[in-house]
Parts: C-alpha cells; sequence; structure tokens
C-alpha cells in the first residue's frame, strides 16, 4: 500500500493550503473554512461525512470517517483549523485577504495536510485496516473547540482506540518529524483575579482599603511561586499578564482586576503552582484588608506522549521519512487542546517539520510565520501511516 501523496494529490493538497491561507476564519467563525473541507471530502470514495449530535453550539469543523476494506481497529486523526488575530507581514501571492486575521500558527498547514491524509486512505480503501475517524476540530486558539466537539458528542459517533494530532514547528526543518515520550506541550490554567477594596477621596486613605496597593503586593509575591515552590529541574511559568483599575488621580477604586496564567509541563508542578496561587492571593489579601477572587479559563492538560504511544508513531513515521529523519526536539511552554483528547484516548501528538534551513526563524503566532508547504507531503504520508499502523495492531 503506497501511503504517500500522488503527484497530482500533492497539487491539490498545496492548492488547498494556500487557498485556506488567503482566507483565514477565527475561532467559531470558520463557516468558509468547514464548507471548503466538506466538499473535499464529499468527493473522495468511501468517505462519509458524520454529524454531531448537538449543533446548539458548535457551528464549524467536521467529523468524517472511512471504512477500510480489510478487519482492524478504529483510529482518530486530528487537525486544527482557526486562524489569529494578526496582520501578516509575509508578501506572497497567497498572503491574506482578510484584514486582521492571518493563520500565524500553521492550522491551514494541518488541515491540507489531513485532507491529503483522507486522498490517500480514500485511494487504498479496499487495503486500509479497520476504520479510520478524521476530526477537523474549531477553536484551538480559544482552546476550548476541543472540549466544545465533545460536549456536542463527538465520542458518541466514533469510537477511536487511539488518536494521533499533529502539528508544525519551525524550529525543525521540513522532512523531520518529532518522535518524543514525556511532556511536548504543557498544562495550563489561565485566570483573573479580583481584588476588591473600599474606594473614595485619594486625600483620605485612611477611610479607604486600596487594592491597588494589594494587587501590587499580590504580583510581587506570585514571583517567587516558580523560583522558590517549583523544583528547579521542573518547567513552570506564572505571568501576570494585565491589570485594570482606577480611573483618576484622587480616587482610591473600589476593585483591581489582573490577568494572568500558570503552565507547566507536568500536571504535579501546575497543581503546586495552583495552591501556593490561592494561598498568596487569599492571604496577601486578608493582610492588606482586601478580599479576592480567582476565576480559572482555558483549562487544559499537559499534551503527554506516552511510551507506549511513542512507539507506535515511531514505527508509523519512520515508514514515510526513515529513522534518519525521526528527530526529538526541546519541549514548549505553550499548550494545545488536543491534550483534552490525549487524556481520555491513547494518543500521540507529533510535531513535523516547517522550517526552511538559512531562514530567520519566525515561531507560531508571529506575523512573519510562514510553513515550508514542501513538508505537506510528509505530514498527509505521516497522518496516514499512524492510522494504518495503529489500526492493524
Amino acid at each position: 500500500m503506497d501511503l504517500h501523496l500522488t503527484e497530482k494529490e500533492a497539487g491539490q493538497v498545496l492548492a488547498i493550503k494556500r487557498d485556506l491561507h488567503m482566507h483565514p476564519e477565527l475561532s467559531h467563525e470558520e463557516f468558509r473554512t468547514t464548507e471548503r473541507i466538506r466538499e473535499v471530502l464529499s468527493g473522495l470514495p468511501g468517505i462519509e461525512i458524520l454529524d454531531l449530535p448537538d449543533t446548539s453550539v458548535v457551528k464549524t469543523g467536521v467529523v468524517a470517517r472511512l471504512r477500510g476494506g480489510k478487519s482492524g481497529g478504529e483510529t482518530g486523526l486530528r487537525a486544527d483549523i482557526d486562524a489569529l488575530p494578526q496582520t501578516e507581514q509575509v508578501e506572497s501571492p497567497y498572503k491574506s485577504r482578510c484584514e486582521g486575521k492571518m493563520h500565524a500558527c500553521g492550522h491551514d498547514f494541518h488541515t491540507a495536510s489531513l485532507l491529503g491524509a483522507a486522498m490517500i486512505l480514500s485511494r487504498n480503501r479496499a487495503e486500509v485496516p479497520g476504520t479510520v475517524d478524521f476530526l477537523f476540530q474549531e477553536a484551538e486558539e480559544t482552546t476550548n473547540g476541543c472540549q466544545e466537539m465533545i460536549d456536542a458528542g463527538l465520542f458518541s459517533i466514533i469510537s477511536p482506540k487511539y488518536f494521533f494530532g499533529m502539528h508544525n514547528r519551525p524550529e525543525v526543518p521540513a522532512g523531520q518529524v518529532v518522535i518524543q515520550s514525556g511532556g511536548l506541550m504543557s498544562a495550563k490554567s489561565n485566570f483573573v483575579i479580583t481584588v476588591h477594596g473600599k474606594g473614595g477621596h485619594g486625600a483620605m486613605p485612611h477611610l479607604c482599603i486600596d487594592p491597588i496597593v494589594c494587587a501590587a503586593a499580590i504580583i510581587q509575591s506570585l514571583q517567587t511561586i516558580v523560583s522558590r515552590n517549583v523544583d528547579p529541574m521542573e518547567n513552570a511559568i506564572l505571568t501576570i499578564g494585565s491589570i485594570h483599575g482606577g480611573s483618576v488621580e484622587n480616587l482610591i477604586v473600589e476593585d483591581v482586576r489582573m490577568t494572568g496564567c500558570v503552565r507547566a509541563l507536568s500536571q504535579k508542578t501546575k497543581e503546586t503552582q495552583i495552591r501556593r496561587l490561592e494561598e498568596i492571593v487569599t492571604n496577601t489579601a486578608k493582610a492588606y484588608q482586601c478580599t479576592a477572587d480567582i476565576e480559572y479559563k482555558e483549562v487544559l492538560p499537559v499534551a503527554y506522549n506516552t511510551p507506549e504511544m511513542t512507539k507506535i508513531a515511531h514505527r508509523a513515521a519512520a515508514a514515510v521519512v526513515g529513522e534518519e529523519n525521526c528527530v526529538t526536539a526541546v519541549p514548549t511552554l505553550a499548550s494545545e487542546d488536543f491534550a483534552i483528547i490525549m487524556d481520555k484516548i491513547p494518543s500521540y501528538l507529533y510535531w513535523v517539520g516547517s522550517g526552511t534551513e538559512g531562514e530567520s526563524l519566525h515561531a507560531w503566532h508571529n506575523p512573519k510565520f510562514h510553513a515550508n508547504d514542501t513538508a505537506l507531503p510528509v505530514a498527509a504520508a505521516v497522518y496516514a501511516s499512524s492510522a494504518v499502523t495503529a489500526n492493524q495492531l
């Protein structure tokens, strides 16, 4: 079974990627992208598009299935489809045509690659073992699309034993695939801290309780968590990204609002951060005669590749690119909501090299980010090989 794109298919996949790149859509707005995916899949023999049971919230994204001609298991393949609110600074004939929107993380690359895998598997369907599920997931950039599709009944219409996801990595040259066990992308919890004081005239501070002073003390104290509570051999970040409070120079306000996040490559480390965060915020507020609330948003587990899944992925990738192009890379404290599926089903997250040697590096979410499109056939073949390899187990 030839699990590589034909020359014609490779041209089609490249054209799809360029079309998606020119028409990026933000999270939960991927209507044109969804229709484009459905159009391509509808033209592939053996591919069945499935409807989520609950479409009251999930309006975009596609789920599809291919039943192979041979007996075997069931494996899912996932790609994300949304773009970012950035203005592209890369000049090309295929530059974003949507002002203030661009595929700055390569989700167009992922979508086109998975459509390429669908082409490969459709062409070989008589020889494909078992069932292959295709998940084109909405709203990864807001990190709630995966959970929304699960809540809408994803696992009532597909029942994969294994799942494979993929993300391009510009730090890795095109043609290489990262095969790595352990934490690859971080667990995270975004949070909102609201400090409550007592407002009044700035000339009479003794009649007020100043939440700005308290907030400053909280921010300063939170910086000790990573340096003094986390094992220095572990990877962790705590960031306060914004602070909002006050109006004019002679008033003490009632409330101050701060936003931030904690990230770690192990769940245990993240739990330590959260515990200390809550202790510091609560007790510091009390010391300053204030009160404080903490609200958590976008909570994700670690994208963790188990040794067992790494072995399967290694076998699948090596069949496509050879052992010499199966490499390792430094993990990142960026997050990925495919980790929600990884937490439920034995799964593997690939990084596929999308960099061009000799070029300046522009990482994810940079307005000059661009993926090396010569890696598209590699990504498509790795997807297809993963499904076939896993379904034979």
